[in-house]
């Protein structure tokens, strides 16, 4: 077998050098033969499906797990850490996907949590972390006070603290894993800005998406993994997306958006003059059975909290919502969820999962009451319930009574999925539904919605991605600043369209809604 990429002679050591890495945990092999060698003033990336071993050979970096066998290698010297504050003394960052905040800290105290600036006394010295707080929000362009909580900020928000944490520390390596999954057009080349002067600076960077435009346009270098396993490495310059694509799966990828027609029924949903102060105005628009209808918008533009208000969990001030031609009362997700309204929220992990829970009692949460006899739900019930569904969504795990928690990004999604379509809905709202994922789940998330809509299931769609929302949507609603300022046929929706109306640069044409 391989090991992987040569150093060639006469250059100097990779700043990481990881070769045949092996970590097992019990019977479950989650590396086989994980290699990545990462030259210093470089942007490597790392790409490969959910389950492929990503994740866990970034953890062996960061000291979260010691490999079982191999090669590690950092700066040219041979290393074991022990902890993450090994990795983190030696010189490593590691942005997760997920955000790691302690919510009722300020945005300060998380940034330099372990690390305080002492003053006179040995006391913390506020004022100095207050200080470099905002140097480093200035150098990334944000404008986040450094005084407030980290309990409310948006995932954009908690993601651009994550990346100010791990600036600070000067490191040698910086791995980012999914970091741009919630960030908007404009945030995401301010990081891509930040990460190209890091690499000017002879600084080692990994990068790890499923964004291949990403992939393409930031990084000088690409590594695959498959299975656990390393397959190839290869300059950007002289590769493709469809042979990193093939692969990464090991097979040819089909159609990534595979929408086909379905017939469009009655109005399922009439939403008119929503408005909450500050947040959106005067929103109005309807949904018909079998459609899917995509909210598109930059980040912050108030797509989400259209749909949340819509399905109860925020409070608006004026305006109606119907569902099924009847009234739906404000702010009570149970009445939306007794009209047939279902919710997949963008932040799988915080609202959409019991991450301890098994994946039975997740598919079966919404639905508990019903299955319950005598005020006792056993997990056979759960079981019964949850089996169909899961199995109707693929999700790929060796029994229902796994922890949601263990499993891959891709995997989760689909469970949160099913939990709210063993809801049976007549309506479902999904918020980012492939954040995060690889790409061929991708494609089987938006076949399932595809054939759910073939079902006469009305679909509200909110997505960041571009490509997603003009595979898959057909009509487009485009938010920008809280207003629906355009809505847009599938066949009139160009990227070109869609963002002059997220942006109101100027007037969009062959739209309808836009103000004069």
């Amino acid at each position: 077998m391989s090991t992987g990429p040569s150093t060639s002679a006469g250059t100097s050591s990779p700043t990481l050098e990881l070769r045949e890495v092996t970590k097992s945990f019990g019977a479950v092999t989650a590396l086989a033969a994980g290699t990545l060698v990462v030259e210093p003033g470089s942007i490597h990336a790392l790409v490969g499906e959910n389950g492929a071993g990503k994740s866990t050979l970034v953890k062996v970096v960061a000291g979260v797990h010691r490999r079982d066998g191999g090669t590690f290698r950092f700066q040219g010297e041979d290393v074991d850490f022990g902890s993450t504050a090994d990795s983190k003394a030696a010189g490593i960052a590691v942005i997760y996907q997920e955000p790691t905040l302690f919510p009722d800290l300020s945005v300060t105290e998380n940034l330099f949590m372990g690390r305080q600036p002492l003053g006179r006394g040995r006391r913390i010295d506020q004022k100095a972390m207050r200080e470099e707080a905002r140097a480093l929000f200035a150098r990334l362009g944000v404008a986040i006070d450094p005084a407030r909580p980290a309990r409310g900020l948006s995932i954009a928000d908690q993601q651009i603290i994550e990346i100010a944490k791990a600036i600070s520390l000067d490191a040698a390596l910086l791995v980012m894993d999914e970091p741009t999954a919630a960030l908007s057009g404009v945030e995401v080349e301010r990081l891509f800005t930040v990460a190209r002067s890091l690499r000017d600076e002879g600084r080692a960077l990994v990068f790890i998406s499923h964004r291949f435009d990403e992939v393409f346009s930031l990084c000088d270098t690409v590594t695959v993994m498959r299975d656990g396993a390393y397959v190839a490495t290869q300059p950007i310059a002289t590769t493709t997306v469809d042979e990193v694509v093939a692969q990464m799966v090991g097979r040819e990828v089909g159609e990534l958006f595979p929408k086909t027609s379905a017939p469009v029924g009655d109005v399922v949903l009439e939403v008119e003059g929503l408005t909450r102060a500050g947040v959106f105005t005067d929103v109005s628009f309807s949904v018909r059975a079998g459609e899917i209808v995509g909210l598109a918008g930059l980040v912050g533009a108030g797509r989400s909290e259209i749909a949340r208000a819509v399905f109860g969990v925020d409070a608006y001030d004026r305006g109606s919502v119907r569902v099924g031609g009847s009234d739906l009362p404000a702010g009570s997700p149970r009445a939306a969820i007794s009209a047939g309204v279902a919710f997949v929220p963008e932040d799988r992990r915080q609202q959409g999962l019991v991450t301890e829970g098994t994946v039975a009692r997740n598919v079966a949460g919404v639905i508990r009451r019903g299955l319950s006899r005598g005020g006792i739900l056993t997990s056979r019930a759960e079981n019964a319930a949850a089996g169909p569904w899961a199995a109707r969504l693929e999700v790929k795990t060796n029994a229902l009574d796994m922890r949601a928690a263990t499993m891959s990004g891709g995997n989760q999604q689909k469970v949160v999925i099913a939990k709210w379509l063993a809801t049976e809905p007549r309506l479902l709202f999904i918020d980012e539904p492939t954040r995060g994922i690889d790409v061929g789940t991708k494609a089987e998330v938006h076949r399932l919605l595809s054939q759910l809509a073939g079902d006469g299931l009305a679909i509200v769609m909110i997505s960041s991605e571009l490509p997603e929302v003009l595979g898959m949507a057909d009509r487009v609603l485009v938010v920008c600043e809280g207003r629906i300022t355009a809505e847009i046929d599938r066949d009139d929706a160009t990227p070109e369209v869609i963002m002059r109306a997220a942006t109101r640069s100027e007037a969009a044409t062959g739209v309808t809604g836009v103000p004069a």
